[in-house]
């Protein structure tokens, strides 16, 4: 389930890589476990929600002209590209109308997308890419090319794994649309210089802790963000932790 070091892309066989890399190696049997896990569970999920895909296809169908699913290019293991599937919750060529990132009030959202994307029923469609093996259920979120080219070197050892559904950083960030409504036109920047790195933080800590029964907990945890519950998560900005450290050494 991991390649060899020699055989991963060339840009990941950096330092900053090789860390990840080496805490992964000693656990491919979990990493076995994962994937087996994926495909049980996606397909079971898959035949159960099958009324709830039709609803959904139907709702999309009549609310908007367009396609049920959304197909954007996004990037998963090894930094290959995949089509992700998702029910489409904005109106045709939203991304050719703005930016890449979705702000709140977006003017490109349907009707009934509001209704999906309030409770993640624009994700569930997913359960595809993960039998497909394109998506694992916990991982980093799929980024769309342009802002995986923005990845630091360290960034890049996300993408030893295949692109996830939810993880820590999806629930802590699971408004980011409010953390961007005030960037306006400059919202695909901020969210490559704050928002970005500080999911980052999240994705690179799960691989430091990564095992298979704290994935299913992450898993019940987002059923819970979806259902209201916040979670607060303990990441502080470099700036802030500068500050910190000034105030102690004032102290």
């Amino acid at each position: 389930m991991l390649k060899k070091w020699e055989k991963l892309p060339e840009n990941m066989r950096t330092e900053e890589v090789r860390k990840y890399y080496d805490i992964l190696r000693k656990k491919r049997f979990s990493l076995f476990l994962k994937r087996v896990f994926d495909i049980i569970v996606s397909f079971v999920l898959l035949v159960l929600l099958s009324p709830l895909f039709l609803i959904l296809a139907i709702a999309i169908k009549i609310d908007s002209k367009g396609p049920v699913f959304y197909r954007q290019v996004r990037v998963t293991k090894y930094g290959k590209t995949f089509r992700i599937f998702k029910f489409r919750s904005m109106v045709t060529d939203a991304d050719k109308k703005g930016n890449l990132v979705t702000v709140k009030g977006d003017a490109r959202v349907t009707k009934v997308g509001k209704f999906i994307r309030k409770f993640r029923l624009d994700e569930i469609s997913q359960l595809i890419d993960v039998l497909r093996g394109k998506m694992t259920f916990v991982g980093t979120r799929p980024e769309v090319p342009k802002y995986v080219e923005a990845y630091s070197p360290e960034m890049t050892a996300t993408l030893l794994l295949p692109a996830g559904v939810t993880s820590d950083a999806s629930i802590y960030y699971k408004d980011e649309s409010k953390l961007l409504e005030t960037a306006g036109e400059e919202a695909d920047r901020v969210y490559v210089e704050k928002v970005l790195p500080a999911k980052m933080y999240y994705n690179l800590r799960a691989i430091e802790k990564f095992n298979v029964f704290r994935e299913i907990g992450i898993m019940f945890k987002t059923v819970f963000a979806v259902l209201g519950k916040n979670y607060k998560g303990d990441y502080v900005p470099p700036e802030e932790k500068a500050e910190e450290k000034v105030e102690e050494k004032d102290g």
